[in-house]
C-alpha cells in the first residue's frame, strides 16, 4: 500500500492518518462488504473524537507549558513607575490606574507564586550508610497528622525483628500503598530499631508529627488480595479497647455498644478482625475481637448463676393472656404455665458475640414481621397489647390458644380455645409443634405455631407475649420477629405509679385482683434485671414503662418504623 503523505510538509499525526485512511483503503477493497465494513469503522464519529483527544493531549504534554516570566508584579510596578514620570496621553494614564488596582496587583502577586513554586514531588536523600552486603530496603516517608498512621508492629519470636503485623484498612498507611504486611522494620527517623521492643517504637511514633522516614526490608510479597465482599455484623456485648488486655494495640481498637452495627474490613487474622461503624465517613478501620476470639474467652469465664425466670399465665377470652401468679408453697409443686421445651440454661450455651446482618424492607404484600413482647409479669404486656388492639382491630391481632379442658358453657371452639383431646396434645407436643406450653389442674395449655401463620396469613400484625428463652425458637426466616422488651421504672416510680393497680392473681380459672406489694415490686425489678442480662443481646427495642400512655406511645411509633423502614435483620432472615 502506498505511503500516505499529508502535502503539508510534515509527519501525519494519527487523526490525520485516520482520516486519509477510509479512501486510501477503497481502492484496495476486493469486495464490496469490506469497503463497506472499513468506511463504517474508520468513519466512526466516536473513533474520531478518541483519537483527536488523544493528539491533544500529546502536543500538551510534549509541549510542557511553563509561565512566560515570574516576575509579573515588580514589571508592574516598574511599568508603573516609568509612566509616572512622563506625561502620557488619555491611554496611558488608563493603563496607569489600571496597573494600580490593589486587585490586579494580588491578582499578579499569586501568578508569581504559582509560577516560581515547584510542583514536582520531593524525595528524601538516600541515606549515605546503606551496606551494599545488606537486603534490598525502602524508604517510605508518610505523613502523619492526628490520626494514627493505621499498622500494628511485632516482633519475631526467632530473629527478633520488628515486621509489620497488621495495616489498618482505610488508614494512612494502607492508602499510601507503601508498608505491607511482613516488611520489616529497620529505622524510624533515622533511629535504629533492632534493639528496641514494639512498645519503644510505639512510642516514638506516637510522639512524632508531620513526615515520618522508615527504613524498612520488604516482606515476601504477596498475590493481589481479591476484594472482600461486603460483610456487616451487629455486635451482641460491649466493647471497650482500653479495657482489654489481650488487644495488641489500644490506640488501634475500635469501641461499640451492644447493637451497633459494624462493617467487617477484614479477616485475615484469626484473632483480630477490622471494622468500621456502618455508615461511618472517616474509611480507617479499627481491631475489635474476632468472633471465634471471644467466644473462646468468653466461654473461659466463671459461668453466672442462673436465676430461674418465674412467669405464670393463661389464655382468656379474645386471645388475651391474664396474668397470674402461684403461691411459694404451689410453685414447688406445680410447674410454671408455657414452659419451653428447651431449658434456660441450653440457651446460655451460645455464648452472644456477632451475628452476621443485611438490610430488609418488608415489601407491599410480603407478611408482618411477628412482634414478640417480652417482660416480668406486672410490668404492663397485656396493657400494651390491649391498647395495640382498640387503636386498630383490623391490623393488629393475637394467636389463640390450645387446651386439653373441656369447653364450657358458653365457650365457642376456635373463639377462646382450641379445644382438643389431651392424648393429641401430647402428641402435638412430641411433634414440636407448640412454642410454649404448660400444664395446669391436670390441663395443658399452650400456643402453637400454627396460631401464629394463622394470623400473618390474615396479614395482620401477629402480637404475642413470650417467656424469653423462646425467643430462640422464634427467631426464623418465617417469622423475622421485632422483639420489644418492656421494662419497669425504678422500685420508686413503681411505688408511685401503681399505688392504686391491681395484680391478676389466682389458683382458679376466675382468678382475683390483688394490689401490689413490696415484693412484687423487686421481683419485677429483679427478673427485669436478669432478663436484660441473658437475653438483651435479642432485643430489637427496650421501652420503660413509667407511663402507659406514653409507653404505648413509642411502641406504635416503633412498630409504623417496622413497617416501613428498612432494618438490619440476620443474613439467615434473606437468604434462606
Amino acid at each position: 500500500m502506498p505511503a500516505l503523505t499529508t502535502g503539508m510538509g510534515h509527519e501525519p499525526g494519527l487523526y490525520e492518518l485516520l482520516a486519509a485512511l477510509p479512501s486510501k483503503l477503497k481502492t484496495h477493497a476486493t469486495h464490496p462488504e469490506e469497503s463497506t465494513f472499513l468506511q463504517g469503522m474508520f468513519g466512526e464519529k466516536s473513533l474520531h473524537s478518541l483519537f483527536m483527544i488523544h493528539e491533544r493531549l500529546q502536543h500538551y504534554e510534549e509541549s510542557k507549558p511553563t509561565p512566560v516570566l515570574n516576575n509579573a508584579a515588580s514589571l508592574c510596578s516598574q511599568l508603573s513607575e516609568e509612566f509616572q514620570e512622563k506625561s502620557g496621553n488619555t491611554e496611558m494614564n488608563e493603563l496607569l490606574k489600571l496597573l494600580s488596582k490593589p486587585h490586579l496587583k494580588s491578582l499578579l502577586s499569586v501568578h508569581d507564586i504559582v509560577a516560581q513554586k515547584s510542583y514536582e514531588p520531593e524525595l528524601p536523600p538516600m541515606p549515605d550508610d546503606i551496606n551494599d552486603d545488606e537486603d534490598s530496603v525502602k524508604i517510605i516517608r508518610l505523613v502523619k497528622n492526628k490520626e494514627p498512621l493505621g499498622a500494628t508492629i511485632k516482633q519475631d519470636d526467632l530473629t527478633g525483628a520488628i515486621l509489620v503485623a497488621r495495616i489498618m484498612k482505610g488508614g494512612a498507611a494502607d492508602r499510601s500503598g507503601l508498608i505491607h504486611v511482613g516488611d520489616e522494620l529497620k529505622e524510624v527517623n533515622g533511629i535504629p530499631v533492632d534493639d528496641k521492643k514494639p512498645e519503644e517504637i510505639i512510642r516514638i511514633l506516637a510522639q512524632s508529627q508531620g513526615a515520618i522516614t522508615f527504613k524498612v526490608v520488604p516482606g515476601v510479597k504477596e498475590d493481589a488480595l481479591t476484594k472482600e465482599p461486603k460483610m456487616f455484623v451487629k455486635a451482641l456485648f460491649d466493647y471497650d479497647p482500653k479495657d482489654d488486655k489481650a488487644i495488641p494495640c489500644k490506640e488501634a481498637g475500635l469501641a461499640f455498644k451492644k447493637g451497633s452495627i459494624l462493617q467487617i474490613m477484614s479477616q485475615d487474622d484469626a484473632t483480630w478482625w477490622q471494622a468500621k461503624h456502618e455508615g461511618d465517613a472517616n474509611p480507617r478501620a479499627g481491631l475489635i475481637p474476632s468472633k471465634q476470639f471471644q467466644e473462646r474467652r468468653l466461654a473461659l469465664r466463671t459461668p453466672i448463676a442462673i436465676q430461674p425466670i418465674q412467669r405464670s399465665s393463661i389464655r382468656r377470652s379474645i386471645g388475651f393472656r391474664r396474668s397470674f401468679r402461684l403461691s411459694r408453697k404451689d410453685k414447688k409443686t406445680n410447674k410454671s404455665m408455657y414452659e419451653c421445651k428447651k431449658s434456660e440454661i441450653y440457651d446460655t450455651a451460645d455464648v452472644p458475640t456477632y451475628e452476621e446482618v443485611t438490610k430488609y424492607q418488608r415489601q407491599s404484600r410480603a407478611k408482618h414481621r411477628l412482634v414478640v413482647l417480652v417482660g416480668p409479669t406486672g410490668v404492663g404486656l397485656n396493657e400494651l397489647k390491649r391498647k395495640l388492639l382498640i387503636s386498630d382491630p383490623e391490623h393488629f391481632s393475637v394467636t389463640i390458644p390450645h387446651t386439653s379442658r373441656a369447653k364450657k358453657n358458653l365457650e365457642n371452639d376456635g373463639v377462646e380455645y382450641h379445644f382438643i383431646s389431651k392424648n393429641l396434645f401430647e402428641t402435638d407436643i412430641h411433634n414440636n409443634k407448640f412454642i410454649e406450653f404448660g400444664e395446669y389442674k391436670g390441663n395443658y395449655y399452650g400456643t402453637s405455631l400454627d396460631s401464629i401463620r394463622s394470623v400473618l396469613s390474615k396479614n395482620k400484625v401477629c402480637l404475642l407475649d413470650v417467656q424469653p428463652h423462646t425467643l430462640k425458637h422464634l427467631r426464623t426466616a418465617e417469622f423475622k420477629p421485632f422483639v420489644v422488651f418492656v421494662k419497669p421504672p425504678t422500685i420508686e416510680r413503681l411505688r408511685e405509679t401503681r399505688k392504686n393497680a391491681k395484680l391478676i392473681s389466682g389458683k382458679d380459672d376466675k382468678g382475683s385482683a390483688k394490689p401490689f406489694t413490696e415484693e412484687d415490686f423487686q421481683e419485677m425489678v429483679a427478673t427485669s434485671q436478669t432478663m436484660e442480662k441473658q437475653y438483651g443481646h435479642l432485643f430489637e427495642k427496650v421501652i420503660v414503662n413509667d407511663n402507659l400512655s406514653e409507653a404505648f406511645g413509642e411502641l406504635r411509633g416503633a412498630l409504623k418504623r417496622v413497617e416501613m423502614d428498612t432494618q438490619w435483620v440476620p443474613v439467615s432472615w434473606t437468604h434462606s
